[in-house]
């Protein structure tokens, strides 16, 4: 008898359907392309959903990865790669494709703005040290090509195609800069202030883009202030205790 045959069938059928579950990230992806190329007025509200969808399952698919311990239940599925996969293709290219389809940047300037996007993203995605490990309080270095995130705020907050350029090539460059960001869900210095605001970003946010394009400017302005606390954390030494509270 196998060892595989030997693990109780019902944890292997919830392992599998946690990859199961990764795996529908590819289609809220191809959703989106669908219908950042459709030509209905209203396509724009479905492409925001579909995104937001996608990074919904990105954002709770390792926590029920851990839950149904796959490495051990669905050892048959390389869990990693199918997360890198999905990411490129929902953090990397799904945006690179609503970027080159919209004005939200000057029009002699997409295409050559998506290439870096995606060689940049290529190379991080492949470094062997992207993601540090259990010891390193999991890091991602240099910027995580947040590009679909970029790309809403972008949609959402309307601002000059030039400044939007100009964000763009900043994040490009940090990719290649070893800053250390954190991984919001697994590190592990205030991690019940993180896992809340992270939460609270994620149930705020979702409420508000799905409104696109009447999302209330409270919700932006409120977002950023999780998004100064992520760069806050990510920057303070790690041999320095945080300030006030600990989580």
């Amino acid at each position: 008898m196998t060892t595989s045959e030997k693990l109780p069938l019902h944890r292997q059928i919830y392992a599998y359907g946690v990859h199961l579950f990764t795996a529908t990230g590819a289609i809220w992806g191809f959703l989106a392309v669908l219908d950042i190329f459709s030509n209905d007025a209203d396509k724009w509200r479905r492409v925001v959903l579909w995104m937001v969808l996608a990074m919904f399952v990105d954002g709770f698919d390792g926590m029920l990865a851990r839950w149904a311990n796959v490495k051990k239940y669905a050892a048959g599925v390389d869990g990693a790669l199918l997360d890198n996969i999905l990411d490129y293709f929902n953090y990397v290219v799904v945006p690179a494709i609503l970027l080159v389809k919209t004005d939200l940047l000057p029009a002699g300037f997409k295409l050559v703005t998506v290439f870096l996007i995606l060689l940049t993203s290529a190379y991080q995605f492949t470094q062997v040290d992207a993601k540090t490990d259990e010891s390193n309080d999991y890091f991602f270095k240099g910027f995580p090509s947040y590009w679909n995130v970029v790309a809403l705020y972008m949609l959402v907050m309307k601002l000059n195609p030039w400044i939007n350029l100009a964000f763009l090539i900043v994040f490009n460059i940090l990719v290649f800069v070893p800053i250390k960001y954190v991984y919001p869900s697994r590190d592990t210095r205030m991690k019940k202030v993180t896992l809340i605001m992270s939460y609270l970003y994620g149930i705020i946010g979702i409420w508000g883009v799905v409104q696109y394009p009447d999302v209330p400017r409270w919700v932006v302005w409120a977002s950023f202030i999780y998004v100064g606390y992520y760069i806050v954390l990510s920057l303070w030494p790690r041999s320095k205790p945080l300030p006030a509270f600990k989580g």
